[in-house]
């Protein structure tokens, strides 16, 4: 083993099978991070901060630390209500998930003759439709990116391509990119309605990016200029309410909800944020939140929303689904279709865990070609004795699809025609499956 450079940190890290290369401090052995490592010495003892375990601070400075720490509780904005979007917490959601390894051969016999029999009715055949948008002509053919570049742009192209199929890309809308990550489709999108003319001016488009996670590389950090209006929340879908965003209540543009591989339960309180509390008005807010006569209605957060102001009406939006095995009994929008089908929360639970199957009954998890973000967890049950790996497959996909069926079921009460696609082959993604929904009577401009 090698010793640890001059003046650097003796601490050495086994996952990198090598010394801290951190500076130690004069006189020191161990750099501020590794100093709990210290037997003795001057200076205050190093300690595990109370907030994040994953970093130190002198104790004699705690207390001073904690007012300035990332990881303290910061104010909420105007905008977050604790759980509006997550559903009714009625009911039996509380159900431990299902794992598939405790089923008997015959317990997983009838929940495939249930799910067979849910089906009878339902569209089991997607249409194929790969569309392609200009705006992506030149990035698809630039030889420098990579495999996993060229496929995500594949994807986006094939969004873009699909949303102006439908009408919905174009000025005088707010575009939403819920689980937006690094905002790679809200600047797609904002290349394809970037024109000469418009260059200068953000009056008639406006991109929210809503992204629980603080993000690396943004994107949408390269379009702080004069001439676009991007605007990112740091906040969990499923405690944002649209109808108190400040930026959406300013022009009151008419939205659109995006998104690429909005992971399982993130889809269904996207639906619900973009359908349901979007459109409230003061005197439909939820219960809970409804304030007495002699309060005040700023809200009191962090910015605040001007007083009866609400987003414009939804034209539509267009989402590529993704990881089923996540989905949420409490958050689903479906759960009136599955009720009607004779299913409830231990079905639901049990469909999500075979979901996986359409992702991993050929081939291992590490070949799927998305991010390791996507990834099912493989669990042994009792089906390998009786079905095969195509077999697998083809039910996980049918648990996929009466789950994407009851998302179209709610946007139908909600008054919207809805279609699921397969937007893009196999060979680049195994999640291909496109929702995208449009009003029943669209709204006049």
């Amino acid at each position: 083993m090698a010793a640890p450079e001059p003046s650097r940190c003796c601490f050495f890290v086994q996952k990198k099978k090598r010394f801290c290369k951190m500076v130690a401090g004069k006189g020191r052995k161990y750099c501020g991070e590794h100093a709990t490592m210290e037997e003795d010495g001057g200076g205050s003892r190093r300690i595990v901060c109370p907030l994040d375990p994953k970093h130190t601070v002198s104790e004699d400075k705690l207390q001073k630390h904690l007012k300035k720490c990332n990881s303290r509780e910061k104010a909420k904005p105007v905008y977050f209500v604790q759980n509006i979007n997550a559903g009714s917490a009625d009911g039996d959601e509380t159900l431990r998930q299902v794992s598939l390894s405790e089923l008997s051969r015959t317990e997983l016999e009838t929940l495939v003759d249930k799910l067979k029999t849910a089906f009878k009715g339902l569209q089991c055949d997607l249409e194929d439709s790969v569309q392609s948008h200009p705006a992506l002509h030149d990035e698809l053919h630039n030889p420098k990116n990579g495999d996993s570049a060229h496929k995500h742009l594949k994807q986006q192209s094939s969004i873009l391509g699909h949303m102006e199929e439908l009408g919905l890309l174009g000025r005088g809308r707010c575009f939403v990119e819920f689980g937006a990550g690094r905002g790679k489709l809200s600047h797609w999108i904002h290349e394809a309605l970037k024109t000469c003319e418009h260059l200068k001016t953000c009056e008639d488009l406006q991109l929210l990016l809503v992204e629980r996670c603080s993000t690396r590389f943004k994107v949408d950090g390269k379009h702080q200029d004069a001439g676009v209006q991007f605007e990112r929340l740091q906040v969990d879908i499923q405690h944002l309410d649209l109808s108190k965003v400040p930026l959406l209540c300013e022009k009151k543009l008419p939205l659109v909800g995006v998104g690429k591989h909005l992971c399982g339960a993130a889809t269904d309180l996207a639906l619900r944020c973009l359908l349901e509390t979007a459109g409230q008005s003061e005197e439909e807010e939820p219960p809970h939140k409804r304030l007495r006569p002699s309060e005040p209605r700023s809200g009191g957060g962090l910015g605040s929303a001007p007083t009866g102001c609400g987003p414009g009406p939804v034209l539509g939006l267009t989402v590529a689904l993704c990881c089923h095995h996540r989905c949420d009994w409490r958050h689903y929008v479906g759960q009136q279709f599955f009720l009607q089908r004779g299913l409830g929360a231990r079905e639901f639970s049990a469909f999500c865990r075979m979901s996986s199957w359409a992702t991993c009954g050929l081939r291992p998890t590490n070949q799927r070609g998305d991010g390791e973000e996507h990834e099912p967890a493989e669990e042994t049950d009792a089906v390998n004795g009786f079905l095969s790996a195509s077999e697998r497959e083809q039910l996980g996909r049918l648990c996929k699809q009466l789950i994407d069926h009851g998302r179209c079921h709610f946007l139908q009460m909600k008054g919207f025609s809805s279609k699921l696609t397969r937007y893009i082959s196999s060979d680049i993604t195994l999640e291909n499956v496109l929702l995208t929904a449009v009003p029943l009577t669209p709204h006049s401009s």
